[in-house]
Order: structure tokens, then sequence, then C-alpha cells
């Protein structure tokens, strides 16, 4: 049996198997051999599926774009229809839903004409989906050069989009805090939903949602429980669009808005539940470390802090935390990934107790980490 096997033979016995794995000779015999021939295939067909990502999502791109998705909504299309409306050929139109078609986005019909597919009319279906889409371009464009984003040190896309991780309140223009505050507000949908389906606030009074943008957060949580007192504690220049939202929500008359910056300032007390909804991996550790504390600080005996972004780094890599938002966090210049067994020690090390990290419906939406402060 492998596993009876001594460490130091398991690891010899691995490397050999690998190194034989990727002589060509090798590939191209068990791509012929019936026993590997299925093996070898389905590799080979997933590694491509790696090569070619970037321009499927590119393809995605184009279909959010000219609002093809939106389009085929109202009904089969001919690609001469779309392409007359989007200004482009014929044929080149009927590329583009072709590649929409082969991802399943898209469903080809007898006739010719296109129709949405499942996966397409869910697009539209998932709020803040075709806003981020569209954004990213930006990190796409660090991404262009994976190993210079790796070794560091270069003027990023993300870094001049988020300018507020590097607690630029001051400095923030209007339109830069607008763009801020409408991105975060409608990806902030889905989380709020698997936040509330992981953790129940029945019995606490009053919630207070540190770094939460223009109330995304809040105006789920107002609406599930009617009864809670709510604070949001964010940048000044974010006030403005968080009163405009939490007004057309109907809710603003429960949430006390209370700018700051968790960089400089003290958190207000008073709240038995701060949640952190989003906000770790866009800091580096001394900046977490030091919102942590504060957190500590502003909880009575008893109180809770809640947790809940994308993680990565744990022992079973993932591709939505260990991929996609290990990159983009990376991007920004300040942020990084982290597994929930991370965050757990941070918020010990901060003197939190009691940490429990619930299942996620969903990983590639959020995960979460809740403590306790120590009666």
């Amino acid at each position: 049996m492998v596993g009876d096997l001594p460490e130091r033979h398991r690891k010899a016995r691995g490397g050999w198997l690998t190194r034989l794995i990727a002589r060509p000779g090798f590939q191209a015999w068990a791509s012929g051999f019936p026993f590997t021939r299925g093996l070898a295939r389905r590799d080979g067909a997933e590694i491509f599926d790696i090569v070619q990502g970037f321009v499927q999502s590119q393809v995605l791109t184009a279909l959010v774009e000219l609002e093809v998705l939106h389009r085929l909504a109202e009904g089969p299309q001919a690609p001469s229809d779309l392409a007359r409306r989007n200004g482009m050929s014929e044929e080149r139109m009927a590329v583009l839903l072709q590649a929409g078609a082969a991802l399943r986005l898209l469903r080809r019909r007898r006739d010719g004409r296109y129709g949405l597919a499942r996966k397409g009319a869910a697009i539209l279906g998932v709020p803040g989906l075709e806003a981020m889409i569209r954004h990213h371009h930006a990190f796409y464009a660090d991404m262009a050069d994976p190993v210079a984003l790796l070794r560091g040190g270069a003027d990023t896309e993300l870094a001049r989009f988020w300018p507020y991780v590097y607690g630029a309140a001051v400095d923030m223009e209007p339109e830069v805090a607008q763009r801020y505050s409408d991105l975060m507000a409608q990806s902030q949908g889905l989380v709020a939903q698997d936040v509330l389906r992981m953790i129940r606030l029945g019995g606490s009074c009053h919630l207070m949602d540190v770094g939460g943008g223009s109330g995304a957060f809040l105006t789920a949580v107002a609406e599930r429980y009617p009864d809670l007192r709510l604070t949001l504690f964010d940048l000044p220049d974010v006030m403005p669009s968080a009163h405009e939202r939490l007004e057309k929500s109907g809710v603003v008359e429960r949430v006390n808005l209370c700018p700051g910056s968790f960089r400089d300032d003290a958190l207000p007390e008073g709240a038995d539940v701060i949640s952190l909804i989003r906000v770790l991996y866009d800091h580096d550790d001394a900046t977490v470390t030091a919102l942590l504390a504060r957190v500590y600080e502003a909880l009575p005996a008893g109180g809770r802090l809640i947790v809940a972004e994308p993680m990565a780094g744990g022992a079973r890599p993932e591709r939505a935390g260990d991929v996609y938002f290990a990159f983009y966090t990376m991007a920004m210049g300040t942020g990084r990934t982290r597994s929930p067994a991370r965050i757990a020690t941070m918020c010990q090390d901060a003197g939190f107790d009691k940490v429990s990290i619930p299942r996620a419906p969903r990983p590639f939406v959020t995960s979460a980490v809740t403590c306790v402060k120590p009666v």
C-alpha cells in the first residue's frame, strides 16, 4: 500500500512518475494506449481550457459590452440583425455568437438565429455581475504581464481604480468615490445573501458595518432584522452616496452614518456586533492587525466580530480564491487573500476567542469567520 511506504519513498515514487509524465514521448504513447488514452485526452482538454481562459473571458466581455445578452433576452435574433445594431460585419458578429454558443451562454437554433441559454440569462439575473465584467479591463491590463506583477513595484490599473486602500480619503475625487461606491454596492448583493445564510443576528442589538461603502450589506440586514440598530462607518467621501442609496431603500432613518477612516480614527462604541465585509483582503497584515485591535476596543465584552470575504491560501487550493482573488488583490497593490485559518489566528492574536468558520454555500462569493470578545 502506498500509504504504508516511508515518506521519502512516496516522494521518490511521485517524483519519478511526474518526470515520466513530463516526457513528450510518454505523452505520445499515453494518448494512443487504450488504458491511458482517455486520461491523456482529458488532461489535454483541461490544459487547453486553461490556455484559452483569457480568450473566453474576453468573449464574455464583448457579449456584455455589445449588450448581446440583453438583445437576445428579447428573443432569438440573426447575426445580421445584431451586426447592424453594433456597427460590425455579419461575419464577425457570427464569430462572436458562435463563440458564445460554444461557451453555453447562447444557443444556436436550426434556422441560424441565436437565443439566450440558461447561463447567459443567469448573467443578467445576478446584480452587479455585468458591471464587474466591464470593470475587468483594469484587472486584465495588470495581468497582461503577470511576471512583472509578481515581481512587484509596477504601477497598476487596479491601484488607481481603488485609491481608498491607500487611505486616500482626502484626495479622492467625487467621481472616484462614486465609482467605488457603485461597484461595491452592486457586488455586495450576493455577498449579503450568503453572509446572512451563514450567520444569524437574532439576539443582537446593534450592528456596525465598518468599511460598508454605500450600505448594501446594511440594507439587506435591515430587511431581515427590522429591530436591529445599524451604523455605517466609512470614508467621509462615501457618505453622500450611502445616504442616497439608503434613502432609496427606505432604511436611512434606521442607519447612523458615521464618517471616518479606520486607519486614523477610533471606531465608535455601542455596537455589540461589528462586521468587516470584504475589507481585510484589501489590506496588508499591518493594517489588518491595527484594524482588528480597533474592533476589539470598540466591542463590549461578549461582542461579536464578523469577517466575510473570499478567502484563499488554505490546505486545499481552489480556483476562486487562489487564482482570481489572490491575483486581484495583488494587483490592487496592498491587499492579499487569506485562509480562514489565517484570519482566525489574526483574530485570536487581537484577543478574540470562540472562533467559528461556518460552511460557505458559495466560496467564490464569500466565506466567513466569526469570533467573540471574551467576557
